[in-house]
């Protein structure tokens, strides 16, 4: 069993680091727009929207600190197509299954049991650890919202890391 992780202090010390100023949290200030469900989990169409860093093979992979551009995986990609690049965090467990961070075989397994209604044909991934809270406010979240808008996705199921 792996140690507890203080990712607080790792944070505070990798900003340090690299010469950032020290990390300032993201505090909102507004409820985040969440919604009910207008239908039953077993009847809607489910996204997964993951931060770790991950791409299909063949994709460009995700390089410097505060990439903000994401990437589009078809659902139906086969998990051994699924590469994951990052610099926050030990990709190490990743790397041998991607399913924990980016839990595509759950959802799959799910649809067949008939827990969720079906998975949405894309899932999008980006690479977490962005400093600047303006641009995933400003350009990177409404980007993914368009995107699931578009999908007329029912749930997006967000995983960070």
């Amino acid at each position: 069993m792996r140690e507890f992780i203080d990712y607080i202090e790792r944070t505070r010390e990798q900003y340090d680091t690299l010469g950032y100023p020290t990390y300032q949290w993201v505090h909102n200030e507004d409820a985040p727009p969440f919604a009910p469900l207008r239908k039953p989990l077993s009847e809607s169409t489910v996204a997964l929207v993951a931060s770790g860093g991950i791409y299909r093979s063949g994709q460009i992979a995700f390089h410097y600190k505060d990439d903000i551009s994401f990437r589009i995986i078809d659902s139906a990609t086969p998990t051994d197509e699924l590469r994951v690049t990052h610099f926050a965090y030990d990709l190490t467990d990743a790397r041998i299954d991607p399913n924990v961070v980016f839990p595509i075989d759950t959802l799959k397994a799910m649809v067949q049991e008939g827990r969720i209604g079906q998975l949405a044909e894309r899932a999008y991934t980006f690479m977490g650890g962005i400093y600047s809270a303006r641009k995933v406010r400003d350009r990177l979240a409404p980007a993914l919202a368009d995107r699931l808008i578009e999908n007329e996705v029912d749930v997006a199921l967000m995983v960070p890391v």
